[in-house]
C-alpha cells in the first residue's frame, strides 16, 4: 500500500519542517495581512519578502513598523531597519523576528505578488460554491 509522503508523527513532522529547503521555507515565513490590506484584497497572509513594511504584534519590540531589511530564510527570521539592539562591546546588531510576530502593512507588489494575491482572493471562491457552510445547507443535511 502507498502512502501520501503526509505523516501526523511529531518527530517526522518536526525533522520536516527543519530541514525545509530554501524554497519550501519561503511559503512557511508567512506573515498575516493587516486588517486593511484582508479587505482589500480578502486574503489572509502572504509569504513575507525584502522591502514589505510590517509590525511587530510580539515581544519587547511591540508595536514598532518598519520596513523588511532580509529574509533570513536559514535562522527563519526577517531582519527590519531601526530595529537594532547594542551588544555589550557597543556594536549595533539588527534583532531578527519569526514572520508570524509581525504583521504585513505595506506590500511591495510586483506582477508575481499580484498573481498570488489574484490566486488566493477568497471572493471567488465564494462565488464557486466553495469554502464554508451556510446553516441553510447545514440544516437541509
Amino acid at each position: 500500500m502507498k502512502f501520501s509522503g503526509k505523516t501526523s508523527s511529531r518527530r517526522k513532522s518536526r525533522k520536516a519542517h527543519f530541514t525545509a529547503p530554501s524554497s519550501v521555507r519561503h511559503k512557511l515565513m508567512s506573515a498575516p495581512l493587516s486588517k486593511e490590506l484582508r479587505l482589500k484584497y480578502n486574503v489572509r497572509s502572504m509569504p513575507v519578502r525584502k522591502d514589505d513594511e510590517v509590525q511587530v504584534n510580539r515581544g519587547h519590540y511591540k508595536g514598532q513598523q518598519g520596513k523588511v531589511t532580509s529574509v533570513y530564510r536559514k535562522k527563519w527570521v526577517i531582519q527590519i531597519d531601526r530595529l537594532h539592539r547594542e551588544k555589550a562591546n557597543g556594536a549595533q546588531i539588527s534583532v531578527g523576528f519569526h514572520p508570524s510576530k509581525v504583521e504585513i502593512t505595506k506590500l511591495k507588489l510586483d506582477k508575481d505578488r499580484k498573481a498570488i494575491l489574484a490566486r488566493k482572493d477568497r471572493t471567488k471562491d465564494a462565488e464557486k460554491g466553495k469554502g464554508k457552510h451556510t446553516e441553510a445547507e447545514v440544516a437541509a443535511q
